[in-house]
């Protein structure tokens, strides 16, 4: 059997007409409200650390003003964290021991519903799409945890290392790590963009160990990772105005690394990078086992994947998406019975912006929201 596919519009409002208004908009100034996280942070296996941020039923997030250390327990690591002020990200403080033993009766309570959010490059819990959908999700008595890759929390991580499209085995750390702090919650996993496709990857890479979710969503997943780099790269608009917005963040959290791992990191050709492709080919590809930027998003790609997810999944992706060339997006060969392909006109890249001015994010909430529940 193969794919279910889904044709119907997202109702974006009229005074965003094309691709490009959509994206910038929805990313950049589409009302939502801001949800306050409390930070929980994990250490990982080969000496690192992710950062989660918690939205739950009970959890109260707080600042504790003219606070600037802050005592941060955890079952892996017991230590003071000096200097680690949360002011510039979506958290408002750190996790306390009241509030695991908050997580540990809901975790207890009957029925309990929760979300693991994977965000897109360079994105955070600051991001407008992560806001509506944790609001969203939150409001209706879920527990709601955005998992931060390395670099992406306001810290920069330890090793030289960061993330990238296709690390199936950091994506099996996180979902393992959410799963052990709520283990009797009906777990549903969702990733936007570059999140998007290390979640569709690794559903469809390991099946068997990815049965225990309830289901899945991938949000505006760059599927075929060589035509989305490609475009990004070789299309005028994408190149000066998205990569140039990526590689603002992106190059500067590399060239502080460089300061740290002398030797290990091409500052010049990290310096010279002038779109996405010049910078995985000079970082992200030979820093994490790929031999060049192609050989990266070739072997990172989640479409090939698609027919092997035994989770229900459904991959939402707008057709005037302008990081994705519309012929590269998936048909119902592509993919298992399990995926509801759902790809609307409109949207643009993980914008999906309704209703009059300022606009809404209202309406990617409410599909994930139905999908989850009803599977359709």
């Amino acid at each position: 059997m193969t794919a279910t596919l889904d044709l119907s519009p997202c109702p974006v409002s009229w005074w965003l007409p094309e691709r490009q208004l959509q994206t910038l908009y929805g990313a950049l100034a589409a009302h939502t409200h801001r949800v306050s996280f409390i930070r929980d942070r994990i250490e990982t296996p080969d000496g690192d650390f992710v950062d989660l941020d918690w939205s739950a039923p009970g959890l109260v997030a707080q600042p504790v003003a003219g606070q600037h250390k802050h005592s941060h327990d955890n079952d892996n690591i017991q230590q003071v964290l000096p200097e680690l002020s949360l002011q510039s990200t979506g958290a408002a403080r750190w996790m306390n021991p009241s509030d695991r033993a908050q997580l540990i009766a809901l975790d207890q309570s009957a029925g309990i519903q929760a979300l693991v959010l994977l965000h897109g490059l360079e994105g955070s819990s600051k991001s407008r799409y992560a806001q509506s959908l944790a609001q969203y999700f939150r409001a209706r008595g879920w527990a709601v945890v955005i998992a931060h890759f390395r670099g992406c929390s306001g810290f920069p991580n330890r090793l030289a290392r960061a993330y990238h499209s296709g690390d199936s085995e950091e994506i099996a750390f996180i979902l393992s790590a959410v799963r052990h702090t709520l283990p009797h919650a009906t777990w549903h996993a969702a990733g936007v963009s570059l999140g998007g496709n290390a979640l569709l990857k690794y559903l469809g890479e390991y099946p068997e160990q990815s049965a225990w979710l309830n289901a899945a969503a991938g949000v505006s997943v760059p599927l075929d990772l060589v035509a989305a780099g490609n475009h990004l790269s070789d299309d005028p608009f994408n190149r000066h105005i998205y990569s140039r917005y990526f590689l603002r963040s992106l190059k500067p959290k590399v060239l502080e690394k460089a300061k740290r791992f002398p030797g290990v990191i091409d500052v010049m050709r990290i310096a010279q990078a002038r779109d996405l492709r010049d910078f995985d080919d000079a970082y992200t590809a030979p820093m994490h086992g790929f031999h060049d930027a192609m050989d990266y998003w070739t072997q990172a790609a989640s479409k090939p994947w698609l027919k092997h997810i035994r989770v229900p999944t459904l991959v939402l992706n707008a057709r005037n998406d302008p990081f994705l060339p519309e012929p590269t997006l998936p048909t119902i060969k592509d993919a298992s019975a399990q995926v509801l392909l759902h790809q609307p006109a409109s949207g643009g890249h993980a914008g999906f912006v309704t209703g009059q001015l300022p606009g809404e994010l209202s309406w990617l909430p409410e599909r994930l929201g139905r999908f989850f529940t009803h599977r359709g």
